[in-house]
């Protein structure tokens, strides 16, 4: 697998493969994520206020009104107005937001651990800012700029007042000419009464300092984000994925060879044939942890391995001891008489294991085979004695090729040559007979390796 790519039938084999194991992980992150959401982010409610910026405001003034609504000196104001203890000032300020919207409305936002508090807050800064804004917008009026308006207002006044007694000194006829001065007059009042108003108007003092608080903040009736639920269910998915992500690494990051010829060109010899061993793929490497181990890996459905393909249907008990038959043939082709090999299984390989016993089965003695099992850690082999060379049985996707190159360089200081490797496998168990079964006494006819054949054996 550390050579293919990954597709979505590989994903579909962890999950069908693992389904237990991504459950219970999945079950750990959702418990993670609610330890997260009680120690780490426990429950918060927000409310918000908004304020009216009256008159006309540039974007840049927008962004300065919102830097003082949170500013240290409105915040400690409002700490002095809630007489919350258990809060600190630095900590209400990082509870403490706002935004500037469409319309001249500045947005007050207020973090809590409950509903009510988050509502007062939001309520209490927004009333702050408002009070510390008018202040601020008082303080800073230029004092000739005051004296200058007063000083237009009384000659403003005073102007209405003569022009009301030029109209009452005017002549109360109905002539065409007294009419005439008394409508100059009224419209002299009206436009000077227009101008004042705009004067006012313009008047930053009065046009900017007006802020008006739109409502009280309506009380939360849900969680801030994250909330509780999404922390859950959030832990939940990153644990699951996280457990599908090791399973893609493992697979590809593993170096064991699955096929004939790599696992022959391991061993530097060549391969014999591949044999059928009805039975499962064993777990690798789960040998260790004793009964509680095992029962665990078997709950969690660990005890099988996912990484190899689904297992075939074999044939009969025939076709598997014609398979064994043709390997022993194989083997006295190649070699002279008396033909005296070595098996070497590796230590572990339980699938070689049964493999071997059946090829000594089948052999009857020509040639003469002696198993022996050699740990893959430390390989050791037997020094030569009357044998001819050795055979290795192995089963694929188990061992990597430094694992193979360690027991062909224990053959060769055991001065045993590696004759062949016969690769054993895994099948669904068929029939235990057939009528095809060929008799003992049958003699087979094998092509060469190397030849021109016209199938695997």
């Amino acid at each position: 697998m550390n050579e293919d790519t990954i597709r979505l039938v590989t994903i579909g084999r962890i999950l069908r493969r693992r389904w237990r194991l991504l459950a219970v992980l999945a079950v750990v992150g959702a418990l993670f994520g609610y330890g997260t959401s009680v120690l780490v982010f426990p429950p918060r409610y927000t409310a918000s206020a908004p304020v009216l910026l009256p008159g006309v405001w540039e974007e840049r003034e927008l962004l300065t009104q919102v830097d003082i609504a949170t500013s240290l000196t409105v915040v400690d104001r409002t700490a002095d107005a809630l007489h919350w203890s258990d809060v600190s000032r630095s900590e209400l300020r990082d509870h403490v937001s706002a935004k500037a919207g469409d319309g001249n409305i500045i947005t007050i936002s207020g973090t809590a651990d409950t509903p009510e508090r988050a509502q007062q807050l939001a309520d209490g800064v927004a009333q702050q800012f408002v009070q510390f804004a008018a202040e601020v917008a008082g303080s800073g009026t230029d004092a000739s700029v005051v004296t200058r308006t007063e000083a237009l207002r009384k000659q403003v006044a005073e102007t209405n007042r003569r022009i009301s007694d030029l109209a009452k000194a005017a002549d109360p006829g109905q002539t065409v000419e007294s009419v005439q001065s008394r409508t100059a007059l009224e419209n002299l009042r009206t436009s000077l009464e227009a101008a004042m108003k705009k004067l006012q108007e313009a008047d930053p003092s009065t046009s900017k300092s007006g802020m008006v608080v739109m409502g009280q903040a309506a009380r939360p009736t849900g969680e801030a984000p994250p909330t509780r639920t999404q922390l859950i269910v959030g832990g939940a998915l990153v644990f699951f994925l996280l457990a599908v992500l090791g399973h893609l690494v493992a697979a590809r990051m593993n170096r064991r060879l699955r096929t004939e010829p790599q696992i022959a060109a391991a061993l530097g010899s060549t391969p014999l044939g591949a044999v059928d061993v009805p039975g499962e793929w064993p777990a690798h490497g789960t040998e260790g942890g004793g009964r509680r181990g095992a029962r665990i890996r078997r709950l969690l459905g660990a005890d099988t391995r996912w990484d190899v393909p689904a297992l075939q249907k074999s044939g009969d008990e025939a076709g598997r001891r014609l398979r064994y038959r043709r390997v022993c043939a194989r083997l006295q082709e190649q070699l002279p008489a008396p033909r005296r090999l070595l098996l070497v299984v590796p230590d572990g390989d339980k699938i070689a294991r049964r493999a071997a016993g059946q090829l000594l089965a089948e052999a009857r003695n020509d040639p003469q085979l002696r198993v022996v099992e050699v740990s893959v850690d430390r390989p050791i082999v037997p020094d030569r004695g009357t044998e001819n060379g050795a055979v290795v049985v192995l089963s694929a996707n188990t061992w990597t090729a430094e694992e193979l190159a360690g027991i062909a360089e224990a053959c060769a200081d055991g001065r045993h040559e590696v004759v062949g490797v016969v690769v054993a496998g895994p099948v669904q168990a068929g029939p235990t007979r057939s009528a095809a079964d060929p008799p003992d006494d049958a003699t087979l006819t094998f092509a060469v390796p190397g030849r021109a054949t016209g199938g695997r054996a």
